[in-house]
């Protein structure tokens, strides 16, 4: 299967802004592009990039005063397969663990598992452990929060999102990470594409989207509390600890985001 993907996004800058964009695909997907995964911007200015300790390719920017617009448009292949479900697989113990990914059971910014620690033993703790502790914690992350964009808040922690119980794609992977995290489980943040393929298109307007990977069975496996369900057309932008790691843009100065277009659909 093919996958046309891409973005528009503008802002506006009251003065010449250092800029950290992660609006790459993810080095792990690159074998699978068709046509280059290349940043473009308006008016054109110099782009470098780095990998990051994730793993992740970020790029550097310095966007003019005035309004700065970057744009991408690739083909990809996809499997076209659903998110990989292996029922059997198990949790390892905290002290078989690889070293690094040791650091995906700790709290993050917005993972707050103090917070969340009690709760997680209450709710869990008699649970079978494996696949289906996590999927546990998915469906209740999924059925704790309501989705709604009007809910998005770029400072809600896990534990706040709980107690809220709304929020947009970002605090259901943040929440599920937590709730895992907790339970001994390492846990990641995603970030990328997720068209609807597969699945009736919805109307709101296309987005990045949030999900999380579970280490089971030494593998990472794709989990997503906001629809609980396998879903089709991943492409990986980013992982982290949490949204702090990946942030679509993060900018050294005030800027104003004025566009935000999204492109993911099936080719053929």
């Amino acid at each position: 299967m093919k996958i046309r993907a891409g973005y528009e996004i503008a802002f506006d800058c009251v003065q010449p802004t250092p800029m950290l964009l992660m609006l790459s695909v993810h080095p792990s997907r690159e074998p699978d592009l068709i046509s280059p995964d290349q940043i473009s911007v308006d008016p054109p200015v110099p782009l470098t990039s780095y990998v990051d300790t994730f793993g992740n390719t970020c790029t550097r920017v310095t966007a003019p005063a005035g309004r700065v617009t970057f744009r991408n448009d690739f083909l990809i292949n996809d499997t076209g397969l659903p998110d990989r479900a292996v029922p059997e697989a198990r949790q390892l113990p905290v002290e078989e663990l690889p070293d690094d990914v040791l650091i995906f059971l700790l709290g993050s910014r917005y993972c707050d598992t103090d917070r969340l620690a009690d709760l997680a033993w209450a709710t869990f703790g008699n649970h079978p452990k494996g696949w289906p502790l996590v999927q546990a914690i998915v469906a209740y992350a999924h059925d704790r929060i309501t989705f709604g964009y009007e809910h998005a808040s770029a400072t809600r922690t896990a534990y706040e999102g709980h107690s809220e119980g709304r929020g947009v794609c970002r605090d259901f992977a943040h929440l599920a990470v937590t709730l895992c995290r907790c339970m001994n489980i390492p846990a990641r943040y995603c970030t990328g594409y997720l068209g609807d393929i597969g699945v009736p298109k919805d109307p709101a307007p296309m987005d990045f989207s949030a999900w999380f990977e579970a280490y089971l069975d030494g593998e990472w496996y794709t989990f997503d509390a906001r629809h609980n369900k396998p879903r089709i057309g991943r492409i990986v932008m980013a992982r982290g600890r949490d949204a702090t790691d990946v942030a679509i843009s993060t900018n050294f100065g005030p800027t104003t985001l004025v566009t935000f277009d999204v492109v993911t659909d099936e080719v053929g």
